[in-house]
């Protein structure tokens, strides 16, 4: 069953979408001096999460994981500190440096934020809220 040309033309738009936020985001990691991976790593640590959650929000597997926070601790960007209800559980926290670092990356991130910017006010409410509706109909 093919697509209509509206449907059609909104997944090329996602699509192209996709590609430029993709090389934003490389760029804004590289120069942070991190990779791609390592740069959601911190973003994702806003809170202390244990190598499992992480993870699951890289859809990695945690021998990989361990890598990336074996680097960025080397980096002294995170720390493993053991959990507070069960001590067996290391939690992944960021360090200030790293928090740090983690704000920067969100600020240099241009594409994702530059063409939003351009819409007014309620453009940007409606936009929310259709990318959701797509999103929790994939749930």
């Amino acid at each position: 069953m093919s697509a209509d040309p509206i449907t059609e033309d909104v997944v090329a738009l996602l699509g192209r979408i996709v590609d430029r936020f993709v090389e934003s985001y490389e760029s804004a990691a590289a120069a942070q001096g991190l990779t791609t991976v390592q740069a959601k790593v911190l973003v994702a640590l806003d809170q202390p999460l244990p190598m499992h959650r992480i993870a699951e929000k890289l859809k990695s597997e945690r021998s990989n994981v361990t890598g990336i926070i074996d680097r960025l601790e080397a980096r002294g960007l995170v720390e493993r500190r053991p959990g507070e209800r069960d001590r067996r559980i290391k939690n992944i926290v960021a360090t200030p440096a790293g928090a740090e670092l983690a704000r920067n990356f969100r600020g240099s991130l241009g594409f994702a934020a530059e063409p939003l910017a351009a819409l007014a006010p309620e453009d940007r409410v409606r936009l929310r809220d259709l990318l959701g509706r797509i999103v929790d109909a994939e749930a």
